[in-house]
């Protein structure tokens, strides 16, 4: 027989037993319930899945895979003695040439890399000044490339010697105290390719030149084998080969060529120029002929590539009343825009653009100045154009349409 006690323990559990189910139950009853509503409360035409973090859906943009480079390249950079004279401040017994370079200095600093072939020699201000035909220019003349936006100068040129061995040693010690580089001269045995880094493009940069004046001998055959790069088709091939070999994306070669005063290139500078492409160049930079002469593009294995043969003078006091050779007057700057494919490694000359200039011989104050004029600027300008005589006027529209009936179109 049970006990009421016993029954009322049995009634206990019973009834906490019925309350644990209904409990369950209730629960169960609002899950489904909360899970009906959250169905119905979304949308799935409407529903996208939401990004890590965010809930933004982003998208990559073409353009982060591409880097960009620019080069600024001009021809002749020369000082006559005239010039030199200009540019004295007899109350501070130095010269300043930064004012040559007004007019054309945003052009320059607003490239990536700016370079200019640097036709002298700066042995040193206390061993007194010289022009033709032995040149040695005052160490103010690189502040005033440097100043200009100018990163690298070209020494291999045919008045590299002028002031022998020393000349060229210090020239060099001179253009990297101002903080540029140089590629053509050398100090001491070593490798003559220089690579430059721009925004992640490799550019490679060699120089040569046809000849020295007949100033070899100041050289000995071992300092010349080293100091000065001269045109060696062989050399010129190992160079363009050993560049590529350090895996360079782009190979520029600046070379000093040519006849002086001819405005059309010469057979050897047309078929040396295509080899140079045929090699692995891709940019061909020409100097020396003083006039300018004809650009073109030749396409190699579905790419364009660059040659100019010659891009004038930029700065000099060569001039029609000298040399009876209204063409020595004019120069141009080339900006070549290149782009590489991050992804699949490949660079390409995206555009070429050609600044023309004039170089200005004018009096101010019973003294002669010189500038360099960038000539559609000039003419545009009302208040630039309004500034130049009528001479001066007459000669920079006859330079503007010389200088560009010899630039490429494509």
């Amino acid at each position: 027989m049970t006990s009421i006690l016993e029954m009322r323990k049995k009634m206990k559990k019973i009834l906490t037993l019925l309350l644990i189910i209904l409990s369950v139950a209730l629960a169960a009853v609002s899950l489904d319930n909360d899970w009906t509503a959250y169905k119905e409360s979304v949308n799935e035409e409407n529903f996208e899945p939401e990004d890590e973090g965010t809930g933004d859906v982003i998208e990559e943009n073409p353009e982060d895979k591409k880097a960009t480079a620019s080069i600024l390249a001009v021809g002749d950079v020369m000082f006559h003695m005239p010039q030199i004279k200009s540019a004295y401040n007899k109350d501070t017994n130095s010269y300043d040439f930064t004012h040559v370079f007004k007019y054309v200095k945003h052009y320059i600093q607003s490239s990536d890399m700016a370079i200019a072939n640097f036709e002298t020699v700066t042995y040193g201000n206390d061993a007194g000044f010289s022009g033709f035909p032995r040149f040695n220019s005052p160490v103010e003349t690189l502040y005033a490339l440097k100043d200009a936006g100018f990163d690298i100068l070209n020494t291999a040129n045919n008045h590299a010697i002028d002031m022998g061995k020393d000349g060229i040693i210090n020239t060099i010690d001179y253009i990297n105290s101002y903080g540029m580089k140089n590629i053509g001269t050398y100090k001491e045995p070593g490798d003559s390719i220089l690579i430059e880094d721009i925004n992640g493009i490799k550019i490679a940069i060699l120089s040569y030149c046809y000849g020295f004046n007949g100033l070899e001998s100041l050289l000995t055959n071992e300092e010349l084998s080293y100091m000065v790069n001269r045109i060696d088709e062989n050399k010129i091939k190992q160079d363009i080969e050993r560049a590529r070999e350090l895996n360079s994306d782009i190979v520029v070669v600046f070379i000093h060529w040519g006849v002086e005063y001819q405005r059309e290139p010469s057979q050897y500078q047309i078929e040396l120029g295509r080899n140079m492409i045929n090699w692995g160049a891709n940019i061909i930079l020409g100097t020396h002929p003083h006039v300018i002469q004809r650009s073109e593009i030749v396409e190699k294995d579905g790419k364009d590539n660059f040659i100019i043969y010659s891009m004038g003078n930029f700065l000099s006091n060569q001039r029609k009343e000298s040399t009876g050779n209204k063409y020595t007057e004019d120069g141009i700057m080339v900006r070549i825009e290149l782009e590489k494919d991050i992804e699949e490694g490949d660079t390409v000359i995206k555009d070429i653009s050609y600044i023309p200039t004039w170089v200005r011989r004018y009096q101010d104050g019973g003294k002669v100045k010189y500038e360099i004029l960038p000539v559609e600027d000039f003419i545009n300008d009302q208040n630039l154009y309004i500034s130049l005589s009528k001479n001066e006027k007459k000669r920079i529209a006859e330079s503007f349409e010389s200088t560009m009936e010899m630039m490429n179109d494509n």
